[in-house]
């Protein structure tokens, strides 16, 4: 994978992070981004799903502009994200990235697995799709391409291992949204 697709995969997810469009990412962008998922599932904000996905998305926040050096009221701007989140993704490792992502995956799983099992059929991630503004159309190829041990249940294992192979270039299923 080139540096160039890296760097466009990290400013889209800026992007899109970026909920006001003021050029920083700040606590509430991350608030926003659940509450848009949570819509997207149809989830009520004060559920119980919304809150664990909220608090998840805290905890990235707080991860970003701690390593970022903004503090908890502070904003990341776009060149502190794409180095902060370059280091993570490419340089700290799977434990790491697992540990800083894994909250926000686990978070969505708990709000698309209808029969809370842990883990996602292929009704469940094409709602997940749907719900993080992916074309329900592309579901049934792209759960193809995540269900790794193709048991016909996607794990948090096999999530993460998605998000990060999205980063690398070596996998197109953009699950983040």
């Amino acid at each position: 994978m080139t540096t160039a697709i890296a760097n466009d995969r990290l400013q889209k997810r800026f992007d899109k992070w970026d909920a006001d469009a003021n050029g920083v990412l700040e606590r509430e962008d991350f608030h926003e981004e659940a509450a848009k998922i949570a819509h997207g599932f149809g989830k009520s904000q004060d559920s119980r799903e919304v809150e664990a996905l909220k608090d998840a998305f805290d905890g990235l926040f707080d991860y970003l502009a701690r390593e970022a050096g903004v503090g908890a009221t502070g904003a990341v701007t776009r060149e502190q994200f794409l180095q902060v989140t370059g280091d993570l993704i490419f340089r700290a490792g799977e434990a790491s990235f697992n540990r800083v992502l894994g909250p926000v995956v686990k978070g969505i799983i708990g709000i698309c697995d209808k029969d809370a099992d842990g883990q996602i059929n292929a009704e469940e991630f094409q709602a997940w799709l749907a719900g993080v503004g992916v074309n329900r159309a592309e579901a049934k190829e792209a759960f193809q391409q995540v269900d790794t041990n193709g048991d016909g249940q996607l794990s948090l294992e096999e999530l993460l291992a998605a998000v990060r192979e999205y980063h690398f270039g070596r996998l197109d299923v953009e699950l983040l949204g």
